[in-house]
């Protein structure tokens, strides 16, 4: 088990797509973020995710588990900025339904991480018994799916923006709170379920 460029390269790109997330969040927040701040904080974060994937792949070195966990974590990472972006389109462009709308990005972003933790996270390419794991996968997603959207549901439409936090921010906020239970289950799953050797 080695660190490759790969390894390098994915870890500064997700750093990177997350530190938009952390933008949107700043500016929905009230907060000024100029250039220079946004590009520090872009490269504050690349450099984040490379030195914790650095750190988890010395700790995986005695526990395998270690260094699959922090692919997973970057893989979630990348896949919850693609949820939040796909449900901002989506919800403005296509489904004006925010129910519907979710549903739709957790599906993207779901795709994403069964592709990322499938050949990167846990290198598993191989193609027998494709059926059997994909319908894991299914399985999993779809309660991940219900897990996702119940979490999203009660925090916009029973909970409601608390700490007077704009709604724009708290929208934002339960989408990716959301996106990460579901990501717990999601790793659950897939180390146990879906992937395991």
């Amino acid at each position: 088990m080695n660190m490759n460029k790969f390894d390098v390269f994915f870890s500064l790109f997700c750093g990177w797509a997350v530190s938009f997330l952390v933008k949107d969040f700043l500016r929905s927040g009230g907060v000024q973020v100029s250039l220079l701040h946004g590009m520090l904080i872009s490269v504050i974060l690349s450099l984040t995710a490379l030195l914790c994937l650095w750190v988890a792949f010395q700790i995986g070195k005695k526990y395998m588990f270690a260094f699959q966990a922090g692919k997973h974590i970057l893989v979630g990472a990348f896949a919850t900025v693609a949820d939040a972006r796909f449900f901002e389109f989506i919800l403005a462009v296509i489904v004006p339904l925010p129910l519907v709308s979710k549903g739709i990005s957790f599906v993207i972003s779901a795709l994403i991480k069964y592709t990322g933790n499938k050949y990167w996270t846990f290198q598993k390419p191989g193609r027998e018994n494709w059926h059997i794991e994909a319908g894991k996968f299914l399985m999993i997603m779809l309660v991940g799916l219900a897990i996702d959207v119940c979490i999203f549901h009660y925090l916009t439409n029973i909970l409601g923006p608390q700490f007077s936090i704009r709604s724009v921010l708290w929208v934002k906020s339960s989408v990716v709170v959301s996106a990460i239970i579901a990501a717990i289950w999601n790793f659950t799953g897939d180390k146990f379920l879906v992937f395991k050797k």
